[in-house]
């Protein structure tokens, strides 16, 4: 054998199973840069290198064997490492003995060239989201993912999301991340398997699982997967191991039932948990009592969201009985259920409890007079930092008018309220007009589109957020405004302290209206009373 690599094998090498863990990469590293930088047979006869570039040829080589053996390692009959250790001892010594007889580079000007190397490793993220959706095979892989294998990198964080990854690309990814496992606490693999066929997509999930297994992360992300129960038990050996987790997003999951309860199985402890996102998934009733089951373990939590999740009555009440035990939460997001009215009774109980909240999101929830009249109850002694109300969709009348109201008034913080999609009216326009007075002034959106809203309501709307110096968006879309009516509330905003420009579109207004009363002398002498009360611009006829 050549005695340059006699004499690297003999001072380099000393690892016995695969991967090595990163600070034996490193000794490698320091070993392999002093090797090239000595004086050996080679260096005299083809010159000797300076450390810059021992080093910097040293970091591409091992770079270039660890990956090289890593793949090498996932086809090893005997599976314990030590042919991939033969063959990164084999390649790299080759490698390094091609430099050694290549010499030293010319230098330019009597300089040096720079090295990059570890002064350029201190990003924490790696971010290969980026552009269209593609499918990764196994050579893309390996240049993608290349600065994760660069000795003492610093990044702790990684989102391989809008790649789909085949069964080889994940087979390069594999031995990376388990060489990362130290160092890592958020993944993000959202959307990293799409298009594939489904016993590929499932062995991928199974290979990350693997891999990843024992990391202790603080924020995971597996949306947009279609994982369904096969998926959710695919990525079991990572979620059993997980004990320390903070953020949890499975949405648009496909999460049913089944999937809804194999969560629940197989995470370990949720107590530190403080994010957890069910978003557009089949859950179901069924479903919604096995996250009951984790909100229950989840002490910490402060957002949560369970939005378009398919949940009735009974799922929402089961729902509302663990937030009660949520404490801590600041947001809470249950859009898009069928929830109905016993559902919105036992929201309103849970809501006694949520002091800390600051945004809640309960539109299309059928929610009606009933359960909003309840809720808006339970909020106006509680909640005192709410900034978002969201309740639009849920034919409330102007029966239900004065307790949002007096609901309204009471959050002084408040800087959007959505009411869209209601019947309130005229009427109901006006009296919420009237909460929303002069103690608003960090009021930013106003969204009462489809409302039957007229003329009248749409005046007072308009001079309300008139003089509300941060306001930026006025929702009065899908009403019964006259022309008219539109002129005089583009007015009222150009005179006030905002402008007309926070007036949204308006491109499905009917100024026709239904053939429904028009409006009557009692609204107009209340809106005048109104505008007197709060001081406001007047628009003369």
């Amino acid at each position: 054998m050549d005695p340059i690599v006699s004499e690297v094998l003999t001072r380099t090498f000393s690892v016995k199973l695969w991967p090595p863990s990163a600070s034996t990469r490193a000794t490698l590293l320091d070993n392999m840069t002093k090797n090239l930088s000595s004086e050996t047979i080679c260096s005299r006869r083809y010159g000797l290198l300076s450390k810059e570039e021992a080093y910097e040829n040293a970091k591409r080589i091992e770079d270039e064997c660890f990956i090289a053996a890593s793949e090498h390692f996932q086809n090893e009959p005997d599976g314990d490492g030590s042919s991939a250790v033969q063959f990164y001892a084999k390649q790299s010594s080759k490698l390094m003995l091609e430099v050694l007889k290549r010499g030293p580079k010319a230098k330019e000007n009597g300089e040096v060239t720079a090295v990059g190397g570890l002064a350029k490793t201190a990003e924490t993220l790696l971010d290969i989201s980026g552009g269209k959706r593609t499918f990764i095979e196994a050579e893309e892989a390996r240049e993608l993912l290349r600065p994760l294998t660069v000795q003492g990198n610093s990044y702790s964080k990684i989102c391989f999301s809008n790649r789909s990854f085949s069964v080889e690309a994940a087979h390069v990814a594999a031995p990376i991340l388990v060489s990362l496992k130290k160092q890592l606490t958020e993944v993000n693999l959202s959307d990293f398997v799409a298009g594939r066929p489904e016993d590929d997509a499932l062995e991928v999930m199974k290979i990350f699982s693997s891999a990843l297994e024992g990391t202790v992360l603080r924020y995971l992300n597996l949306s947009d997967n279609a994982l369904g129960e096969k998926g959710v038990r695919a990525f079991g050996a990572l979620l059993k191991s997980q004990k320390d987790l903070e953020e949890l997003y499975l949405m648009n999951d496909g999460i049913s039932e089944e999937a809804a309860k194999a969560v629940c199985e197989l995470i370990p402890s949720t107590d530190k948990l403080t994010t957890l996102h069910f978003h557009n998934n089949m859950t179901g009733d069924e479903g919604a009592v096995a996250i009951s089951e984790l909100l229950n373990r989840s002490p910490l939590l402060e957002d949560f969201r369970c939005s378009s999740t398919r949940v009735g009555s009974n799922g929402g009440i089961e729902l509302a009985k663990a937030l009660e035990t949520c404490t801590h939460l600041r947001k809470i997001d249950l859009r898009d259920n069928i929830f109905g009215v016993d559902a919105g009774l036992a929201l309103s109980k849970a809501m006694e409890k949520l002091v800390h909240v600051t945004e809640i999101y309960l539109s299309y929830l059928n929610l009606e007079d009933k359960g909003a009249i309840a809720i808006a109850n339970a909020l106006k002694n509680f909640a005192p930092s709410l900034q978002v109300l969201d309740i639009g969709g849920n034919d409330i009348t102007l029966n239900a008018a004065p307790a949002l109201a007096d609901c309204i008034t009471a959050k002084k913080s408040l800087r959007k309220l959505f009411l869209f999609e209601n019947e309130l009216k005229d009427q109901g326009a006006l009296v919420i007009g009237k909460a929303l007075g002069d103690d608003h002034l960090q009021l930013e959106e106003l969204d009462l589109s489809s409302n039957m809203i007229r003329r009248v309501g749409a005046r007072c709307l308009a001079q309300v957020v008139s003089n509300k110096p941060d306001f930026k968006l006025l929702n009065i879309n899908g009403n019964f405004i006259p022309d008219e009516g539109i002129d005089e509330v583009k007015e009222i905003l150009k005179k006030g302290k905002t402008s007309e420009d926070v007036l949204g579109s308006l491109d499905e207004n009917d100024p026709e209206g239904e053939d429904e009363e028009e409006e009557d002398g009692d609204a107009e002498e209340e809106h005048g009373q109104l505008e007197s009360k709060l001081h406001l611009l007047k628009v003369k006829d």
